[in-house]
């Protein structure tokens, strides 16, 4: 089984890949969308989760998605087709670091995408390319919540404390005009959600081959989280606009 694949089923009941419940999203994509008819584009899409919720409350918004998984666009699309907006949306599937638009965008989307850039930084500046006057950013990003473990440390790397990220936000010229501090139930539903998930695809499917390896790693995960970083680790997004045009 591979990591795209691991990712798939384990995201099966929580398709916003990350710490976030329902009405933090609608209420991130308010501030990031205050007219409605904007252009979008998310940088790392995944399956375009944050794209398709965007579409169906907008009927006047277009939107394109970056990603280099095959898979995750081809269900973006069906996904698209069922809920009635595939005429509103394209995806392209490459490195979103290597993608390019004739066209600028309103909003900018990148929630925990920033590994395809290199980092926070580089991510923010990949987004500027492509961003319209006035436009705005929304990012999300990990930080260190309070002093981590080695463990902690070994599996996220050198990341930053909150006051710092937003600091270095800023420095880049950006202005933070909303932000979301994801809260312990959303961080933890998250992890229970991937893992459980996992764990219960290992548990119906028996007789498949990669029973073992999945519930070995819904194991090993939700031990890495429950004794390495649940107590340390922390998630911000981000609605940014650019302090000077």
């Amino acid at each position: 089984m591979s990591h795209e694949q691991v990712s798939m089923i384990a995201h099966a009941g929580h398709p916003i890949k990350a710490p976030l419940d329902d009405d933090s999203v609608s209420g991130l994509l308010e501030r990031g969308l205050p007219r409605g008819d904007e252009r979008v584009l998310d940088l790392g899409c995944g399956t375009a989760e944050w794209l398709l919720r965007a579409l169906a409350t907008r009927l006047h918004l277009h939107a394109e998605g970056v990603d280099i998984s095959e898979v995750s666009l081809t269900q973006a699309r069906r996904a698209a087709s069922e809920r009635g907006v595939g005429g509103r949306l394209v995806l392209h599937q490459k490195e979103a670091a290597d993608f390019g638009s004739p066209q600028p965008f309103d909003l900018v989307i990148s929630v925990g995408a920033s590994h395809a850039f290199g980092g926070l930084l580089p991510t923010l500046a990949a987004a500027r390319k492509h961003l319209a006057p006035g436009g705005r950013v929304l990012i999300g990003e990990s930080f260190w919540d309070r002093t981590p473990s080695p463990v902690a440390v070994e599996l996220f790397g050198d990341l930053a404390d909150l006051a710092t990220t937003v600091d270095s936000v800023v420095a880049e010229g950006w202005t933070p005009v909303h932000g979301h501090i994801s809260t312990r139930s959303e961080l933890d539903t998250y992890e229970w959600a991937c893992w459980g998930s996992l764990a219960s695809w290992a548990l119906d499917h028996p007789a498949d081959p990669a029973r073992t390896q999945a519930l070995e790693t819904a194991t090993a995960q939700r031990t890495q989280w429950l004794r390495g970083y649940r107590d340390s680790f922390g998630f911000v997004c981000l609605v940014l606009r650019r302090t000077s045009e």
